[in-house]
This record gives C-alpha cells, structure tokens and sequence, in this order.
C-alpha cells in the first residue's frame, strides 16, 4: 500500500514520506558524525583524559541507543506509531540543548546517553512504519531509497560540525542539532499519518510483548540477517570511533578529516541509489549475498596493505570506501529480509531487531576503536573476521542456499 493511502486525512506523496523517514533517521546520525571534528577539542575542554576516552562521546551513544531500540516498537505496536515517534524526538530535542550545557566529560557521557537511550525511536520507527506501508523487495526498495537520502548526513555532518567550531564552539553543535530536531518534529506533525493498522495493535502486556520479541528472534530465516548485520555494522562503528585517530594522527590528515569522510561516506549514498534501483529486478538476497563476498575479498586486501608497513592515505580510504559501499549494498537488504515476516508485529519485531543488531555492533564497535594501536590493522583484521562471520550467519538463516529471490506470499506472516 502506498504511503498516501495510510491516512484519508492526510496525504503525503512517496518522495516526501521517503525523505520524511531520511530525516527522522538522520538525526541520529546527526548527533554521532558531526561529532567527529570535534572530539578533540571536547576531550580538552572537559579533560578527558587518556586520548582513546574521547571515544566514549560517540560509543557511549551508540550503546545506549542499543539499549533504548528495546522499547519503542512495542509501544508503537500499542499506542500507535505518531505517539511514541514524538516522544522520542521531545526527548532529543531537549536532552541535545542538556549536552551543550554540560561543564565536565562524565556528565556529558551520561546525557549524551540518556539522549540516545530516550531518542532510539528515531532508529526503530521508520523501519516498522516502512514495513507497514510495503513488503517484499518492493520494501526492500523503499527502505534502500530512504537509506540513499539519509546518507546525506554521514557525508556532510563532519563538515557542519567542522562548520560550526569556525564561528562557535563545541557546544553550539548540540544547539543546532535540537533546532533541526524542532523543525523536523513540526514537519512530522503536519505531514505524517498514523500507518498503524488499528486491526494490528497489540496488547500491552509484558507477556505479550515478550511473545512477540521471541517470535521475532526465534525465526530461522530473520536472525541470521539480525545478527550478521550486527557484527557487520560492528567493523563500521569500530571505524567510527577510531576514524579521527586513523586520518588525523595516524596518516596526518587532520584538515582533510571531513572531505575524506564525505568521500566515503559517499560511496554509500552511491551503492543505495545502485540498490534502489536493481534490489526489484534481481531480488534482496542476491545482492546482499554477492555484496558479502566483496566484502571478504576487500577485507583481505586491507589486511594485506595495514601489515606490509607502507599503506599511504590513499590505500587506506580507497579500501574503506570499498567497504562502506558494500555495506550498504547489505544493510537495508539485510534489514528488508529480516522484517518480512513480521507484519503483525512489526513495531515489536524492528524494536528487538534493532536492539540485538545494534548493541552487537556498539559493544564489538567500542572494542574495535579501543584495540587501536596507531595502525590499521585491528580495524581490518576486525572486518574480515565480522565478514566471515556474518556469512556463516546466513548460510544458517538460509540453510545453506545463497542468492534466492524474496517472494512474499510464500512467507509466514506473524
């Protein structure tokens, strides 16, 4: 059903719920990437400490958001997904201006996680919200679009945030951050319709709810693609924490930090504009599957060019783009097949999916960045191993059959 028909009150077209979603994502990435130029300059004002801390900025958050994914897809599966989709951003808008008025490095690390852990809605509502309105590869379309506008933020949001610490300080990053949240949250308001099936909503009750997250974890043919994609995006979130480190201080790149990080960041606006357009024709798994073989292959060559002792910059970000693109060809996809059979439940299902996904890839993450050692080698030795695992994952959720099409009807519903 196509996202105009979910309210006869409202009327939002495909592109701007596609962008509306982008957004509401995007925020998030927002309060993680803009960061990035000015972990520096926190970590000095607020004496951090030992140089690896400044880590705990961006780590801290991507746990807690972990965390907090628990919680909001069943309430949305209650109350509707509008309710819970504006709590979540009241309390990011507020907990953002709370960040900026911090005067010590340990309070900022516990707002910057409540932040995360009362916001993680706006990570797992577009995802059931999405499933709501489509399904099959058709849904897998859809969420590889709206992937493609969100990366607009990646790439630019080192840039903003170098921006800002031109004209302002660390904090004003914050300050804008909760402006954006505002404007997006009146935009939501006007625009957005409720795109729960009334038919659809669950009881609220803790054995109910714990039924359904079981369901949601114990089919075969979803975890897999949960778990998988969670030590994948483990390697990314390992790259993230240690990136200021890898091309400011180890390749000594430090001005040319956020044109480096668009690039390639870029490529994986690149691979979800590619995917958007072939996911239909040639079918989620197919491409996810040939995309995780990349992977792999990738995965050796930066193993082989961090330990032969003379790897430039341009080794380094020609290889990591590679894998950023390629991740990208995997993460809606994998996203998409993990969500199909889940349509009854489908806030409860994107909530402990999220969860699972995201705090395998926050707390693997976390360790990827600390084992850094001046050196590329832990991040690429990480990225294989995460590679391999994740297909030995989904040989499991697929018996041991690759490159299938998606064909929904014959997919269980719950």
């Amino acid at each position: 059903m196509p996202a105009a028909a979910l309210s006869p009150t409202r009327q939002i077209g495909e592109r701007e719920f596609v962008v509306l979603m982008a957004s509401l994502m995007a925020l998030v990435a927002l309060s993680i990437d803009s960061m990035l130029p000015a972990l520096g300059e926190i970590a000095a004002d607020l004496n951090a400490g030992e140089p690896n801390r400044r880590q705990l900025v961006i780590g801290v958050y991507l746990f807690c958001a972990a965390l907090g994914a628990l919680l909001p897809g069943a309430l949305a599966d209650r109350f509707g997904r509008r309710p819970v989709l504006f709590g979540a951003l009241a309390c990011y808008t507020v907990l953002a201006l709370a960040c900026a008025l911090v005067t010590d490095f340990n309070s900022l690390l516990v707002v910057r996680g409540l932040q995360a852990f009362f916001s993680a809605g706006l990570s797992v509502l577009p995802n059931a919200i999405i499933r709501d309105s489509y399904e099959g590869d058709r849904m897998a379309r859809m969420m590889s679009t709206t992937v493609l506008v969100f990366m607009a933020v990646p790439m630019l949001a080192p840039s903003y945030g170098q921006a800002i610490l031109l004209f302002a300080g660390w904090r004003w990053i914050f300050g804008c951050t909760a402006l954006l949240a505002v404007a997006v949250a009146v935009w939501a308001w006007l625009r957005l319709p409720e795109s729960l099936d009334p038919a659809n909503r669950q009881e609220m009750r803790l054995g109910a709810i714990g039924t359904n997250m079981r369901l949601a974890l114990s089919d075969r043919g979803s975890i897999g693609y949960v778990i998988g994609g969670g030590v994948l995006w483990a390697g990314m979130f390992g790259f993230l924490n240690s990136s200021q480190q890898l091309v400011a201080e180890h390749f000594g790149a430090a001005e040319r930090f956020p044109l480096l990080f668009a690039v390639m960041a870029g490529t994986m606006a690149v691979a979800n504009l590619t995917n958007a357009r072939i996911v239909e024709r040639f079918g989620a798994r197919r491409v996810s599957h040939s995309a995780l073989f990349a992977f792999i292959a990738v995965a050796i060559l930066q193993i082989w060019r961090a330990f032969s002792g003379t790897e430039q910059l341009w080794d380094f970000v020609m290889l990591q783009s590679a894998q950023m693109c390629l991740i990208a060809f995997m993460g809606a996809n994998f996203t998409s097949i993990a969500m199909q059979p889940f349509a009854r439940i489908a806030g409860a299902a994107a909530s402990v999916q999220m969860f699972l996904r995201s705090i395998l890839s926050a707390v693997l993450g976390a360790l990827i960045g600390q084992a850094y050692d001046g050196s590329a080698r832990p991040l690429a030795l990480a990225l294989f191993i995460g590679g391999v695992l994740a297909l030995g994952l989904v040989l499991f959720s697929e018996k041991g059959r690759l490159f299938r099409r998606l064909h929904p009807p014959a997919t269980k519903q719950l």
